[in-house]
This record gives structure tokens, C-alpha cells and sequence, in this order.
């Protein structure tokens, strides 16, 4: 445990650091709980965030912290966790996120900050810290998410329009309209479950690395609360450009349609969630999305943006992996 004078303060800044990880993560991945639900006209942008961040933060009555322990001990080492690792990690996190929404593009915080922790911790000891097992798991997760979230929404669309075939388009839009309310719930609660974990497991690890936890590594209270209202503040700012992209450049949706894509991306999400991996909310929507748009027809789906946003998430992880090395050794020269 550092005594330090400065011991104290250096930790309070980097727990505040994280949090505003998570905030700008919420806002960020605001897109992937209202996307569909503004772009289908269920709901106005202000009325969907407050809906996205109610939900947002009350994930943690549902979930366990399964996730936030595969963050805080799945990635790196966590004997050569030290304070410095996670600042590289939160702020190579953070800077990959401001320059992908500012370009409005709908890449991964929950890969930018794998990225930024595993680049943090190769910077102070080499290869040898990175956990590879738990981050080849992570790895497969990025391939399976979307494509789980695509054949969700894809085999839902096709269901729904074979039960509803004898129904009028009237009829089903109402109807869908309401079931939105619903889909869009489970979204942004799984959405909150898996995500706003990834800093807590960031601010336990680092509490445990300091000696505050004990002998055992666990998420303390004040953590998960701090982190919830932390994801579901950042949702009330909305990520605008992103929910532009998600909701209508990809392909042009309809309430049944948004319904089925949320609802196919929050199975995925709950699914991932329970298992303790930390997926992306951004890529499992974002597949989702796809799928929805593919099930009427291929062309419907605006294939270039699609690519654009595969390259973000290829580029991700080693984009925040380099910038979280960085930043762990300029916190090197500053203390």
C-alpha cells in the first residue's frame, strides 16, 4: 500500500478518472440503447436518454459482477497492476473514444479500454502480462457478438412477419410502437450490466493493488453505485452523431423492426453478461442492426458504412493498446 503523501490523492484521482471513463462511455454507447428507438420515432431523443440512463443504472439489481472480475484479474496480471497501468489503461481508453465520437463512428469503449489495459501493462513488463487465455476469450467475443446480435435479429424479423403476415402495417407499426418501450428496456439494462462493470473491475483492481480490499478481490458497494450513476448520467448526454449512424445510415428502420433488433442484441447481451464476458454493447446492436435490415433484402443495408465501422473496431484494440502504453510512460515522468 503506498503511505505516501500523495499516495491518497493519486488514488482518488484515478477512481475519478475511471469514473469519467464510464461517463464518457455512456455517452459514447448512448447509440446502442436508443438508436433504433429515436430512429423509428417511438420516442424524442430527450424522452429516449432519460429512458436509456433509468435503465442504464438500475443493471446492477439484475446482474452479478461477473464481468468486472474478468476485467480487474482476466486481462493482466494483477500482481503488476500499480497506479501508473491504470492510467495509461483509462486514458488511452478515453482518448480513442473522444476521437472516434467525434468522427462518429461507433467503435468499442469496452475494447478500447481492454486495449488500453493490456497496451498499459505490455508497456511496464512486456508481453509476459498480458493473460492470453482471458484475452483470447475476449477475442472470440468480439467476432460472436455481432454475428449472435445479426442472426438474433434476423430469425426474430423473419418470426414476427410470418405471425403477423395476415396483419395490416398499421396495425403491426402500433403495435411494435408499444413493444418498443419493452425491447428497448432490456437493451439499455443489458447494456448498463455488461458495461458499466468493465470500470468497476478497473477501480476494484485498482483498490486491491493498493491493499484496499483485502487478501480477496471483490467490487465494493460504493463502487457499483458509482459506476451505475456514472454510465447513466453519461446516457442523459446522448452521443448524437453515433445515434445518427446507428439509426438511420445503416439501414432505415421500422418499430417492429427496431424492436427486433434490440430485442436480439439484449439476449446477446444477457447472455455475455451471465457468462462474464465483457462484449461490445456497440458491436452485438450494431450486428443486430444488420440483421434487420438484411432480412428484407441485402441491398437495403448500406454496406460502405457498415465497413467503415468494421474498420473502427479492427482498428480499436491496438489503436487504444498503443495509447495506453503512452500514457503509462508519461505517468512515469510524472510520478
Amino acid at each position: 500500500m503506498d503511505l505516501s503523501p500523495t499516495g491518497m490523492p493519486l488514488l482518488v484521482a484515478l477512481i475519478l478518472v475511471a469514473l469519467l471513463f464510464d461517463l464518457v462511455n455512456g455517452l459514447h454507447d448512448a447509440a446502442n440503447s436508443i438508436a433504433t428507438i429515436v430512429s423509428t420515432r417511438v420516442l424524442s431523443p430527450p424522452a429516449a436518454v432519460c429512458w436509456a440512463a433509468f435503465f442504464n443504472f438500475v443493471a446492477f439489481l439484475v446482474f452479478g459482477l461477473s464481468v468486472a472480475k474478468t476485467i480487474g484479474t482476466g486481462i493482466i496480471s494483477p500482481g503488476i497492476i500499480d497506479t501508473r497501468i491504470i492510467f495509461g489503461a483509462l486514458m488511452g481508453a478515453i482518448t480513442w473514444n473522444v476521437v472516434t465520437w467525434q468522427l462518429g463512428l461507433p467503435s468499442s469503449s469496452s475494447h478500447a479500454l481492454i486495449g488500453g489495459l493490456a497496451g498499459a501493462g505490455v508497456a511496464k513488463a512486456g508481453f509476459a502480462a498480458v493473460l492470453w487465455g482471458g484475452f483470447f476469450k475476449i477475442g472470440a467475443a468480439i467476432v460472436l457478438s455481432p454475428f449472435i446480435g445479426f442472426l438474433l435479429a434476423l430469425v426474430l424479423v423473419l418470426a414476427v412477419s410470418w405471425i403477423f403476415v395476415r396483419s395490416t402495417p398499421f396495425g403491426v407499426d402500433r403495435r411494435f410502437r408499444q413493444l418498443q418501450f419493452v425491447s428497448a428496456s432490456l437493451y439499455s439494462l443489458g447494456h448498463g450490466g455488461n458495461d458499466a462493470q468493465k470500470t468497476m473491475g478497473i477501480i476494484a483492481i485498482l483498490l486491491y493493488s493498493q491493499g484496499y480490499l483485502g487478501d480477496e478481490f471483490h467490487v465494493p458497494f460504493w463502487v457499483v453505485l458509482a459506476c451505475q450513476a456514472a454510465m447513466g448520467l453519461g446516457t442523459l448526454f446522448g452521443g448524437w452523431k453515433i445515434v445518427r449512424t446507428m439509426g438511420s445510415k445503416i439501414t432505415t428502420l421500422k418499430p417492429m423492426q427496431g424492436f427486433c433488433a434490440e430485442t436480439g442484441g439484449a439476449i446477446t447481451l444477457f447472455m455475455a453478461t451471465g457468462l462474464g464476458i465483457p462484449v461490445s454493447t456497440t458491436h452485438t446492436i450494431t450486428g443486430a442492426i444488420i440483421g434487420v435490415g438484411a432480412a428484407r433484402k441485402m441491398s437495403a443495408v448500406r454496406w460502405s458504412v457498415a465497413g467503415n465501422i468494421v474498420i473502427a473496431w479492427v482498428l480499436t484494440i491496438p489503436c487504444a493498446a498503443l495509447l495506453g502504453g503512452a500514457f503509462q510512460k508519461l505517468a512515469l515522468l510524472l510520478w
